[in-house]
């Protein structure tokens, strides 16, 4: 009789810290629609920051939707990933991950951030060039975004032996013309660090972004029309 009540607590306590963990958004991969995978499934040793869930974004503030610092990808792109991981490695190269996908309740907050037009509080680090009101014209914020399609990936290129990142000229999520992957008034240095992370990745069946060094998008992705918008957990 002791031994049956002693297996009754314990399941009622397993049970109970199951629930606690769902309430508290514990990132648990089944809880990811099909298809979907966080980056480190696939890639262990996977070196994140998560921008859009600290302050260090052009918003100025965590991003609605992301509750935790983790890259969530859809399993295909996270393959290709990791082949794209592979072959750096031989080189003393990896990835370092910014943003992959992104719910749009995200892009919402993008939306209203940039219709205030008196918020420019980050304005001198990521868009000094840039007046605020043409954001939306310039096509810098949109109502929606391939990241929200869970097969695009905004990275760059890092040293493994001292995890430093790689020159590219201009920093994340910078806008203007620096951050054009094309701009020849860059260094040898800088545009010889973008040709290399573009080639392993294009290599691997990504196609890059005209405006962004940092941003690719799976070639066939698997949800090219659904745009979603499960929380980051």
């Amino acid at each position: 009789m002791l031994n049956t009540r002693l297996r009754l607590i314990f399941s009622l306590f397993f049970f109970s810290v199951l629930s606690i963990s769902a309430v508290e958004g514990i990132g648990w991969a089944e809880d990811l629609p099909k298809g979907f995978c966080y980056i480190d499934e696939y890639i262990p040793n996977a070196v994140c920051d998560v921008r859009y869930y600290g302050k260090n974004n052009f918003v100025g503030e965590r991003v609605d939707g992301y509750e935790n610092s983790r890259i969530i990808i859809t399993e295909v792109t996270a393959k290709a990933l990791a082949e794209v991981q592979n072959d750096l490695s031989t080189f003393d190269l990896g990835l370092k991950f910014f943003d992959g996908y992104r719910p749009q309740r995200a892009v919402h907050h993008f939306v209203r951030w940039a219709e205030n037009l008196a918020d420019i509080r980050m304005k001198d680090s990521f868009y000094p060039d840039v007046q605020k009101k043409n954001l939306f014209r310039d096509g810098y914020i949109a109502a929606k975004s391939g990241h929200s399609r869970g097969s695009t990936i905004d990275l760059t290129l890092i040293d493994l032996k001292t995890a430093k990142e790689l020159d590219m000229g201009s920093p994340f999520d910078f806008f203007g013309p620096k951050s054009w992957p094309s701009n020849k008034e860059m260094s040898l240095k800088v545009r010889s660090n973008r040709a290399l992370l573009q080639e392993v990745m294009t290599k691997h069946g990504f196609k890059p972004l005209k405006e962004e060094w940092w941003h690719f998008t799976l070639n066939f992705e698997p949800f090219p029309e659904t745009y979603f918008d499960f929380p980051i957990r």
